[in-house]
């Protein structure tokens, strides 16, 4: 398994703040009532902060994720108890055939390569019942949003519990600590009907937005 980029424990104490749930939380929530899911999958869940709120009576809830560091924090949380956490990457994903929707949030679809993309979107297909739902979001290539990740355009200061920090996003086409995968959606959409899935719907946003090429974000939404 890959480095852990998250070890840094401090770093996963911040996490939750400078992520707390949005409309991307409400629409898998309300996407996890629509489809009455009773057993949900979702991958790349970090800190845990939506898979908990999605962890409501009467479900089972199951929540995977490659940093054990973000495991273990989401160990630690309130609700904790009512998921089942496991660490790994899609390969752990249990081909049973009987969820109803999975689910992965924070772009983490992103983060896996265009080659190993049909193996993971195999795994949901595995992992779901005929007719059962995967959706999660990418950022939207036409838009170019890379173009303005530098330090004059995203530098922030702020004081911390552990410090003063300074951040900033740089886009460097040959050495980087983070791998991002800009995908178009018709890319994606063939992979998830090789997959199996059909039906596949793709919005511009998290309020069934057209996609446009101004759209910041792909919304994915398809049928086992």
């Amino acid at each position: 398994m890959a480095v852990d980029p998250y070890r840094d424990e401090r770093f996963v104490e911040r996490y939750d703040i400078d992520n707390p749930p949005s409309d991307d939380h409400v629409y898998y929530r309300t996407l996890a009532d629509e489809v009455e899911a009773k057993k949900i999958i979702d991958l790349g869940c970090g800190t845990g902060l939506l898979t908990r709120a999605l962890a409501t009576p009467g479900r089972v809830v199951i929540g995977v994720d490659p940093s054990a560091t973000m495991l273990d924090y989401a160990r630690r949380q309130p609700g904790a108890e009512a998921v089942s956490w496991i660490h790994g990457d899609a390969t752990m994903l249990a081909g049973s055939g009987d969820a109803d929707l999975a689910v992965s949030s924070g772009n983490t679809m992103m983060h896996i390569s265009p080659e190993a993309c049909p193996t993971v979107l195999g795994s949901f297909a595995a992992a779901l019942r005929p007719g059962g739902v995967i959706s999660f979001e990418t950022r939207n290539p036409e838009a170019r949003e890379w173009e303005r990740w530098n330090p004059a355009e995203t530098s922030t200061e702020r004081d911390t519990s552990f410090g003063h920090v300074r951040e900033w996003l740089e886009w460097r086409s040959t050495r980087t600590t983070t791998v991002l995968y800009f995908r178009t959606a018709e890319d994606i959409t063939a992979d998830l009907e090789r997959a199996g899935f059909s039906d596949v719907n793709v919005r511009g946003g998290w309020h069934n937005e057209p996609v446009t090429v101004d759209s910041r974000v792909l919304v994915f939404r398809a049928t086992r």
